[in-house]
């Protein structure tokens, strides 16, 4: 075994134990059985996929992926499925902001995985997976909360820590609230070659940012009785801050374009300063071969608000669908996708393991100090992970964003105020959540 196989991660004894508990797993036999698949795309899950050929070799079945895109063009293309009954693929990647939409779609996990095996898992993973009693899908990672990766040296130049205290009166320092983010965003950007941040600009990514925002500011997306609720004081305040960003041009032109793929390259070429995002980006921002911001990358919990520290939370795992042929095939390449070795590699990345055994492994690897940039990042995720709060575990959540982040694009480009735009987003979903039957 290399030692340098898991991006400087120290190759421990718990580690060497999580890796023989993983050459043990038997995945079964089945030869001349393809599995079809629709996966999220992006260069963080690249690794993962790459492994397929290993359970390919294992079991002598064949994958074949029919969809590799972003989350959200994932969504709408299963639900065209769903519409047009052309489910009968086997393997999908799932997601709990998703999971309650897809009625009927996907099997209960709990009848194909043994008991063991899901005891391997984070209870409260495998909770967040189950929905109406059912296990939906096998958690790829840890809930993800994003925390703000920085470049060091802007922190190091004495003669812009002078200049950013004359303009702004307090000291430069890596920033502990939202407004601060702002501040030194601005100040730091030199449009078109740098800026001082960027953000997601569709989807249910800005509308997942707004959310984050707005709770920090003390506000809520929904009521208690399904209400919507982000059209208040809280919300203008939250929407202000992406809208005086992109006025000041600290953020590329193009950001309400973005979603994660856009953000993390963008990091990585080492023009944006300050860059709100996942766990599973860390090892490939510190990557030389990579990353131009690599060996200048620090990690630090995300900022505060003006009334709290928060994390919009996500988590990603594999399911089986209903109408597959070969249902059990199919849980065994979800078992290798999510198991203990694939977890292990993954997480070396920068996700967070949703496996025991390989979260504590990591720590143990973290903890004996031969990997200072590694350490950071465990302490900012495991920090950061303190103030998650998940969606709206409802199947309209998706659909509200659709129709809260065009009024979210709307502001920020300065078509309408924050207050119209919220206004205008709050009717709409109000609609939507009465006919629904909320209300």
């Amino acid at each position: 075994m290399k030692p340098n196989i898991y991006n400087g991660l120290a190759v421990t004894t718990a580690l060497v134990a999580v890796m023989d508990s993983a050459a043990a797993q038997d995945y079964g036999s089945y030869p001349g059985v393809t599995i079809e698949a629709k996966f999220i795309g992006g260069q963080q899950y690249e690794g993962l996929y790459g492994r397929i050929a290993d359970w390919e070799a294992l079991t002598g079945a064949t994958v074949n992926i029919l969809s590799k895109k972003s989350h959200f063009e994932i969504d709408r293309e299963i639900k065209s499925d769903m519409a047009a009954g052309t489910t009968d693929w086997c393997v999908g990647s799932n997601h709990i902001s998703f999971a309650p939409q897809y009625e009927g779609l996907y099997v209960d996990l709990n009848s194909l995985v043994p008991a063991e095996v899901l005891a391997e898992f984070v209870p409260g993973n495998i909770d967040a997976s189950t929905v109406g009693g059912e296990l939906l899908m096998l958690p790829r990672a840890q809930f993800d909360v994003s925390v703000l990766y920085y470049l060091k040296s802007n922190y190091t130049d004495a003669d812009k820590a002078a200049a950013f205290k004359a303009e702004y009166g307090y000291d430069l320092a890596v920033p502990e609230t939202w407004n601060q983010v702002k501040d030194q965003a601005i100040f730091f950007s030199d449009p078109p070659n740098f800026y001082g941040t960027q953000y997601a600009g569709k989807d249910e990514g800005v509308v997942g940012r707004f959310y984050e925002m707005l709770v920090a500011e003390g506000g809520q997306y929904l009521n208690d009785d399904y209400t919507p609720a982000f059209n208040s004081e809280a919300g203008v305040r939250a929407l202000q801050w992406f809208v005086d960003l992109y006025e000041a041009q600290a953020v590329p032109a193009g950001t309400t374009s973005y979603v994660w793929d856009d953000l993390g390259q963008g990091f990585a070429s080492g023009s944006i300063a300050l860059n709100l995002d996942w766990p599973g980006w860390a090892g490939f921002f510190n990557d030389p071969e990579k990353s131009k911001a690599s060996g200048n990358v620090g990690v630090a919990v995300q900022p505060m608000g003006s009334a709290a520290r928060t994390g919009w939370a996500g988590l990603h795992g594999f399911s089986v669908t209903n109408d597959c042929a070969d249902k059990e095939a199919a849980a065994s390449l979800v078992m290798f996708l999510t198991s203990e070795e694939s977890q292990l590699a993954e997480s070396s990345g920068g996700s967070l393991p949703s496996r025991t055994a390989v979260w504590e492994a990591n720590l143990e690897a973290a903890s004996n100090g031969d990997d200072p940039y590694r350490a950071e990042s465990l302490a900012a995720f495991a920090e950061g992970a303190k103030y998650a709060f998940a969606v709206p575990a409802i199947p309209e959540w998706v659909e509200t964003t659709n129709i809260v982040f065009p009024e979210l694009q709307a502001a920020i480009v300065g078509d309408k105020t924050a207050k119209q735009a919220l206004d205008d987003a709050a009717a709409a979903v109000d609609e939507l959540m009465q006919d629904a039957g909320y209300y």
